[in-house]
Parts: C-alpha cells; sequence; structure tokens
C-alpha cells in the first residue's frame, strides 16, 4: 500500500470553494491551504471561489463546475457543521448523483485524533456529479490538514495503491448513454 513510484502522476484540474459569511479571499486560510497543497502535489487550480453560507449560491457554483470540463474535481471548505447556516451538505445533496460515504466516515476517524469528539459535529461528505469528483471538507485549516494529508492527496494521486479515486475518473460517466 501507498505510492507505487513506478506509476506515472497524472495531474487533475481542482476546484477550491470556501463557505464562509466571515472570511475574504485575504483572509481564508483553509482555502489557501488547500489551494497550496494540491498545487505542491503536481495538481492545477482550476478555480478558486468564496461564497456566503447560501444553498443557492453554493448549488449554482458547483452545478458550473460540474459542467465545466476543465473541472475533474471540486474540493469545498466550510459549512459542514450542525448550524442554521451550515448548508453545504445539503447542497451537495441537491447536485451529487452517488454519495461516498467512506469519505465522511474516515474524515471523523482522523478527526478524532486532533479534536476529540468533537468531531462528531461535522458533517463532512463526498459524492460524484457528471464525472466530477465533490470533497466537502469542514472550514477550519486544521480540517483541511487532515482531510488533504489523510485521505485526498493518495486517493487523488494515480499512483497510489491498491486503488485510488483518479484511475476511477474514465468510468465514473459509465451510467450515461452516449447517443
Amino acid at each position: 500500500m501507498g505510492i507505487d513510484e513506478k506509476k506515472t502522476f497524472i495531474p487533475i484540474n481542482i476546484a477550491v470553494l470556501t463557505v464562509s459569511d466571515t472570511r475574504t479571499l485575504e483572509t481564508d486560510t483553509s482555502g489557501q491551504t488547500l489551494a497550496d497543497r494540491l498545487t505542491g502535489a503536481g495538481h492545477k487550480l482550476a478555480a478558486r471561489v468564496l461564497l456566503k453560507d447560501d444553498v443557492d449560491l453554493i448549488v449554482r457554483q458547483l452545478e458550473a463546475w460540474i459542467k465545466d470540463p476543465e473541472v475533474d474535481c471540486i474540493i469545498t471548505t466550510g459549512g459542514t457543521g450542525v448550524t442554521g447556516r451550515d448548508v453545504t451538505p445539503e447542497a451537495f445533496e441537491t447536485v451529487c448523483e452517488k454519495e461516498i460515504p467512506g469519505f465522511g466516515e474516515l474524515f471523523r476517524w482522523i478527526s478524532l485524533k486532533s479534536i476529540g469528539t468533537s468531531t462528531v459535529q461535522s458533517r463532512a461528505t463526498a459524492g460524484v456529479a457528471n464525472g466530477t469528483y465533490l470533497f466537502a471538507l469542514p472550514g477550519s485549516t486544521g480540517a483541511v490538514k487532515d482531510g488533504w494529508d489523510e485521505i485526498l492527496k493518495y486517493q487523488l494521486d494515480a499512483r497510489h495503491s491498491p486503488c485510488n479515486f483518479v484511475e476511477l475518473m474514465p468510468r465514473l460517466k459509465e451510467h450515461i448513454r452516449k447517443g
């Protein structure tokens, strides 16, 4: 298990969405951390946007990126808690065709080591829509580091074995009939 150096790294295009009522791009340490880590790993930052906690705004942005052939993956940070303003998982439910429940489960297990039982307040989630991966992480920089460093860095690397999300990308649209 791990990175097979004999395989070729395949960079993918990743869009980053920060969901926050209080941050700006200048104060968005979580979004910047994601951007730095994904480009540092060799991927391309396809876009970076900051939006308020509003389901309609989030859904519109996700749908635009899902339709964009230049976006392979979307990672969001913020809006995954349990307060009234936390609506990122609801936006994901609207756009995702398939859920990846293991992502949230694994994220909370990893987060348990950092923040203890407070991890139950996270609704980190993931899914697939129109061949695009979507991952929702909490808004803290620590959560972003846990999610990227412990899960996404590996699952978004085609060299990771025994399997990874990148090698499945050509098959994500199998359910769509060819005209």
